[in-house]
């Protein structure tokens, strides 16, 4: 597996890829792999002759009382996870590599970004939109691979590539989750004893809006509170928001019709969690 440090490097193994004909995957990641990463890398394996990973905590994308500076980091563990899965090249480039001095050209998504986490997070999905947009031009893969546990990220990121007429595929795999439903996180790490104890109640709360949808409950009103009270009731639980909206806009509903996200944000201590589910109505 290669290890790319530089634009120049990791372009001059796709330009090797693309002289032998084959057709490149690119897996975007912050490092500190989980299953759910490993699931994506595994995906793009079958679906592209060449992968690579990108492993670049962005610093755009973090709020100046966010955890930038305390994000979980462990280069030689991830390298030798992508090495199991089969990942072609690593690219892991430096702050300044990504953004050299006097870089000041951002792309921004709007109407997408400006409810969810963009509401409590403000700036967070610029950094998003700009460092992908940057990645999908320095690799320029066939295909691009996320997760739908960030369903508001993906969307955006399929706006952004629509809008711009950008090549790649974007491709988002469902949620990996732990034997008791939490949602697969590198920040789960964060979380105490029990705070991980009362954290899958966020799972519950979407299996009990899944369960409600299928008995035929259609009020938006009554399924927002039926995931907030479950969520309030656990120990610790502060939320951030519950919330059902159409897909893929992303616009407030109050009777579920078509493709709709339940969708939400606690925080247990310190640790904010995000979770989701789709329903079609």
């Amino acid at each position: 597996m290669l290890i790319c440090r530089t634009v120049a490097e990791i372009r001059q193994f796709v330009r090797e890829c693309r002289a032998a004909g084959k057709s490149v995957g690119l897996v975007p990641t912050m490092g500190y792999f989980h299953e759910g990463h490993l699931s994506l890398m595994r995906e793009a394996k079958k679906t592209c002759d060449a992968v690579v990973v990108s492993l670049f905590v962005n610093p755009l994308q973090f709020g100046p009382k966010e955890d930038f500076a305390d994000y979980p980091r462990d280069f030689d563990r991830d390298c030798a996870m992508a090495r199991e899965v089969g990942v072609d090249a690593i690219f892991a480039p430096a702050d300044g590599e990504m953004y050299p001095e006097g870089f000041c050209t951002y792309v921004e998504v709007t109407g997408l970004t400006e409810k969810l986490c963009g509401l409590s997070r403000p700036g967070h999905f610029r950094g998003v939109t700009t460092v992908v947009a940057k990645l999908l031009n320095i690799v320029a893969p066939d295909r691009a691979f996320f997760g739908q546990k960030d369903a508001q990220q993906a969307l955006v990121i399929q706006r952004m590539v629509r809008d711009l007429n950008m090549w790649p595929e974007i491709v988002v795999l469902p949620i990996v989750r732990e034997k008791d439903g939490l949602a697969m996180s590198s920040r789960n790490v964060y979380l105490s004893p029990e705070q991980r104890r009362a954290a899958p109640v966020l799972y519950r709360s979407l299996c009990a809006f899944r369960e409600a949808v299928e008995r035929g409950e259609r009020d938006a009103a009554k399924l927002r509170r039926l995931m907030a009270d479950m969520i309030a009731a656990a120990p610790g639980a502060q939320i951030d928001y519950v919330e059902i909206l159409s897909v893929p806009d992303l616009e407030p509903l109050d009777k579920l019709r078509g493709r709709c996200i339940a969708a939400l944000a606690a925080r247990f201590g310190k640790t904010r969690l995000i979770d989701n589910t789709i329903v079609e109505v």
